[in-house]
C-alpha cells in the first residue's frame, strides 16, 4: 500500500468512524505506527483532520474527501465507466460536464477519443464544465473548446458553484451532459451531499437534450442530502457491472443502463 492509498483509507476510515486510535489503525492496516503518525500530521497539515493525543477526530468542516483522494476508489470501474460514457458522444457535440473523479474519467475519454480534428484550429467538441481540474486538464487541448462556468470554487470537488455559475448555465444549451452525483436511488432520484453543488449539478442536467449520469454501483440504492433530479429526467445510466440487482431497478424505471 503506497501513501496516497493509506492516505485514502485514513480519510475514508475517519469519514465513517470519526475518531482514530494510531494503534490500532496501523494493526489495521498491517503498517508500523510511526508510518501512521507521520500520515496524520501530513492530513493535519492540510486540515484534512485535526490530531488529537495517540489518533485523529474529523476536522469539523471536512464533509468530504478531497478529489485526489476519492479518484483512489473504484479507480478501475470510474476508467469503464467513462470510456463507455464517451462512447455516447460524437463530433459537433456541445457535451456539459460537473465536477467528479468518474466525471473527470468521462473527460479524459472523450479527449482521447475525440483527437486529431480535421483542421488543427476548429474544436471537435465543445465543453461546458464548472469543474476547475476537468477545465485545467483539457484546455491545453486544441481539438476542444473549453467553457467554464465561473462561480465560487468548493474545495473538496474544485467544482464552480453559485450564481455566477448559474448565470452562465442558463444562456447555453447542450446536446449531451454527464452528471457525476453523491448517490442514486430508482425511486428518490440523484443527489448530492452539498445543496450549492446540487443546484449547479440540476441546472447543467436541465440544459441537456440528453442526460447522463455516470456513477459506480457504490452510488447505487443510496441517498444524498440534496436532490438534483428525478430518476425520470434521466436517460442513461452509465455504472460498472458490480450490482447487476440494483442496475436493474433503473431499467425497470425506464433507464437505459450501460454496464461498463
Amino acid at each position: 500500500m503506497n501513501r496516497y492509498e493509506r492516505h485514502n483509507m485514513l480519510l475514508g476510515l475517519l469519514a465513517e468512524r470519526r475518531q482514530l486510535e494510531v494503534d490500532s489503525v496501523a494493526a489495521e492496516l498491517d503498517v508500523s505506527a510511526a508510518t501512521i503518525r507521520r500520515d496524520l500530521d501530513h492530513l493535519a497539515e492540510q486540515r484534512l483532520l485535526t490530531r488529537t493525543r495517540g489518533g485523529a477526530v474529523a476536522h469539523t468542516v471536512a464533509y468530504d474527501l478531497p478529489l485526489r483522494y476519492k479518484a483512489m476508489r473504484h479507480g478501475e470501474e470510474k476508467e469503464r465507466i467513462g470510456r463507455a460514457a464517451a462512447g455516447l458522444v460524437s463530433r459537433g457535440m456541445v457535451v456539459g460536464l460537473n465536477g467528479g473523479t468518474t466525471t473527470t474519467e468521462v473527460a479524459r475519454a472523450i479527449a482521447t477519443r475525440t483527437d486529431g480534428p480535421d483542421k488543427a484550429d476548429e474544436p471537435v467538441v465543445t465543453i461546458v464544465t464548472n469543474a476547475l481540474n476537468i477545465a485545467n486538464e483539457l484546455a491545453v487541448r486544441p481539438h476542444v473548446k473549453i467553457v467554464a462556468t465561473g462561480g465560487v470554487a468548493m474545495p473538496q470537488s474544485y467544482e464552480l458553484i453559485g450564481p455566477l455559475a448559474g448565470h452562465i448555465l442558463r444562456e447555453i444549451s447542450l446536446d449531451i451532459a454527464f452528471i457525476g452525483v453523491g448517490a442514486l436511488h430508482p425511486e428518490l432520484g440523484a443527489s448530492a451531499h452539498d445543496e450549492g453543488e446540487a443546484s449547479i449539478n440540476a441546472l447543467l442536467a436541465g440544459q441537456a437534450r440528453k442526460l447522463v449520469v455516470v456513477a459506480d454501483s457504490s452510488k447505487l440504492g443510496e441517498q444524498a442530502f440534496a436532490r438534483i433530479c428525478a430518476v425520470s429526467a434521466i436517460d442513461v445510466l452509465v455504472t460498472d457491472s458490480n450490482a447487476p440487482e440494483q442496475a436493474k431497478r433503473f431499467e425497470e424505471r425506464g433507464v437505459t443502463v450501460i454496464q461498463a
